[in-house]
């Protein structure tokens, strides 16, 4: 060790830091304003990634760098030398009088310089590895790591454990915004490090107004249990925690929402174990949560001029319309579905002229053609059958709550088992609604950190112009400005869509795949980095940020989360029910305590569609005493008639079959 004064600009502090080399430059190898050379002894705690810094004592300046390359050689002239010196036996080698000299030299890339005018090369002095003061001021946290920082990880080397920050204002906005995550599957753990940012996020974001979380689960289980502890953290990754100022806990607030099947009893999701299933919510839109995105299920093929033109009218003068138009077919509102076919059907009619009423010919109807009007009709229509459980027939919706959103929540979509149409849909809209309630302040919060995985598949470079993908361009290009923040993950970070990884402010890679970081979008990414990244072990990324002017490695304890594997371990997913256990297990949803006896004495009797009916009500209406709701919900059947009662009496009284015959 020996013994420094840090000559700060502001204030002089004595400190200890551990020389490890000395700064060299050549005239074949200068140094300049933005790298420089040193060299080191064998024993070195100094590697690719390390954080160093220069003290120049004469013209007062401080420079920090980040290790980018390093080379190791010894006196020799050439490679024969030794050769000879051995007498071609490697043993001899060992047992030689004279040990040849050896260094280890390395490059380092500037990333700061105190002060930062004039900007000069960088001087001959010692140099030191960076304690945590001196990584604060290397990626300039120290202006804003005790304000706005969100830990991120901590940059290790040896011993030393330094934590990194990014800054919420170029992490969720307003200075730039959006997250990036790269790396192959099953080893960049790019879950993992989402889950974990997200609750560093939750735990120290100050700004008002709140923040939430909309994530999508698209893969099996694995955002299905965010709620839960992990069992087996380490008491080094319990350090970790204590290191980064933050508590090793789940998730405190977290709902989950889930189409039904089929069946439109059974949630379409995995989290069914009746322990989980008090926070899980049903999702199921009609008509009016589904026509302004209509386009999104239909092929874009079918949508011509003409058939937008009349779904424009359709909208507008129908749909949206709530006085009653005879002119338009309309007789009621149009509410659902099935008014919807209904409406339909009376065009037919009246095109055909099987109303008796004056027909304007078959070809056409209030200017559009009935061959177009067929066409809109087949695909709407079909729409429930190919997203059935997502999409009714009734006018019954369940929602995420829409204006509502709680401060520090997360709302979980389980779309992992429904059909990639279906995700589309429920993608956009979601999205969507977000982004008309930022704009309007009417949400509930004032941030919401959207998370997306398998980018690859949802916006790739390669594939057509999707409405998702314009959806997921729109946040990355303007959603900063609302609040609306994009989180993103994928395998392939080149075979992305470049706006919209481009628009990250932030990004991070996991291990990754060499034909992978062939591609041109990392040709500014050192070669020694590249390497590193090929091997790079579970738990240790690799950052880029816009206050940090290289690329940093990190590690990170594991999120305090229950792994999928771990939870579907614990909490077994149910077998499908039949549909009076179904219906238990969905009004112990809504009130755990209620007894199964109970639930099966309100349904005896009741016919399926309307138990279902009643049901859908009490869970938009009635949750807090969900039993009592839905009995009185329940539509009285009519009393049941005698048969006297329903068959007149006969006139005559008849006493004796004798004289009756004889009548």
């Amino acid at each position: 060790m020996e013994v420094i004064k840090d000559k700060d600009i502001n204030k002089s502090q004595e400190i200890q830091l551990e020389i490890v080399g000395r700064v060299v430059a050549t005239e074949k190898n200068p140094n300049t304003a933005q790298s420089f050379n040193f060299w080191t002894n064998l024993d070195s705690p100094v590697g690719i990634g390390t954080i160093v810094k220069v003290i120049d004592d004469e013209a007062k300046r401080e420079i920090y760098g980040i290790v980018t390359e390093g080379i190791s050689y010894t006196d020799l002239a050439a490679p024969i030398h030794d050769y000879i010196s051995s007498e071609g036996d490697p043993n001899l080698g060992l047992t030689a009088q004279t040990k040849r000299p050896e260094i280890r030299y390395y490059t380092a890339s500037v990333l700061k310089m105190v002060p930062e005018e004039p900007i000069q090369p960088v001087s001959i002095g010692n140099v030191y590895l960076a304690d945590d003061e001196a990584v604060r001021k290397s990626l300039r946290m120290d202006k804003y790591a005790d304000e706005t920082g969100i830990p991120i990880g901590l940059y290790v080397n040896g011993d030393n454990q330094s934590p990194v920050y990014l800054d919420s204002k170029f992490l969720i906005g307003p200075e730039a915004a959006h997250l990036n995550v790269t790396g192959v599957s099953g080893l960049a753990t790019k879950t993992s490090i989402i889950e974990f940012l997200l609750s560093s996020t939750f735990q120290h974001y100050k700004g008002e107004g709140g923040v939430a979380a909309v994530l999508f689960n698209v893969k099996g289980s694995d955002l299905l249990f965010l709620d839960q502890a992990a069992e087996n953290l380490s008491p080094e990754e319990l350090k970790m925690y204590e290191k980064l100022q933050m508590e090793a806990k789940p998730f405190e607030k977290v709902h989950y929402y889930a189409p039904y099947k089929a069946d439109k009893v059974n949630l379409n999701t995995l989290r069914t174990h009746e322990d989980l299933v008090h926070n899980v919510s049903a999702l199921s839109w009609g008509l009016k949560e589904v026509i302004d995105h209509v386009q999104v299920v239909l092929n874009k093929d079918d949508v011509d001029a003409k058939a937008d033109a009349f779904l424009s009218f359709m909208s507008e003068k129908v749909i949206d319309n709530d006085k009653i138009d005879s002119f338009y077919c309309m007789h009621k509102k149009i509410e659902n579905f099935n008014d919807l076919d209904e409406w339909f059907q009376r065009i037919f009619a009246e095109s055909s002229g099987e109303d008796g009423n004056n027909s304007e010919g078959k070809s056409q109807w209030r200017g559009h053609a009935i061959a177009t009007i067929r066409k809109v009709y087949n695909r709407i229509m079909n729409i429930n059958t190919r997203c059935k459980g997502l999409i009714t027939n009734d006018s019954v919706s369940h929602d995420l709550p829409w204006g509502n959103f709680e401060d520090r929540t997360v709302y979980v979509v389980d779309v992992a088992n429904v059909i990639p149409l279906a995700q589309d849909l429920v993608f956009t809209r979601v999205v969507e609604k977000l982004r008309e309630q930022l704009e309007s302040k009417s949400l509930g919060v004032d941030k919401v950190l959207v998370f997306v995985d398998e980018l690859n598949k949802y916006a790739s470079n390669d594939s057509g112009n999707s409405y998702l993908k314009q959806t997921l361009l729109e946040i990355s290009e303007r959603g900063r400005y609302l609040g609306l923040i994009l989180f993103s993950a994928q395998q392939f970070k080149s075979q992305v869509h470049k706006r919209i990884v481009g628009n990250c402010g932030t990004s991070i890679y996991g291990r990754m795949d060499m034909d992978e970081l062939a591609n041109q979008g990392y040709s500014v990414m050192p070669s020694t980095i590249k390497a590193e990244l090929t091997v790079l072990e579970k738990g240790k990324l690799l950052i880029r940020h816009p206050h940090f002017n290289q690329y940093i490695f990190v590690r990170f304890p594991r999120p305090a989360i229950m792994t999928s594997q771990d939870g579907m371990n614990k909490f077994k997913s149910a077998p499908e029910r039949n549909f009076e256990d179904a219906m238990i297990l969905n009004f112990k949803r809504l009130d755990k305590n209620l007894r199964a006896t109970d639930i099966k004495d309100a349904i005896i009797g009741v016919e399926p569609d309307e138990i279902i009916r009643a049901f859908n009500e009490t869970e938009r209406k009635g949750k807090e005493k969900p039993l009592e709701f839905f009995k009185k919900a329940l539509r009285k059947k009519p009393p049941r008639q005698s048969f006297t009662d329903t068959h007149s009496k006969s006139p005559v009284i008849v006493e004796d079959i004798d004289d009756w015959l004889n009548n």
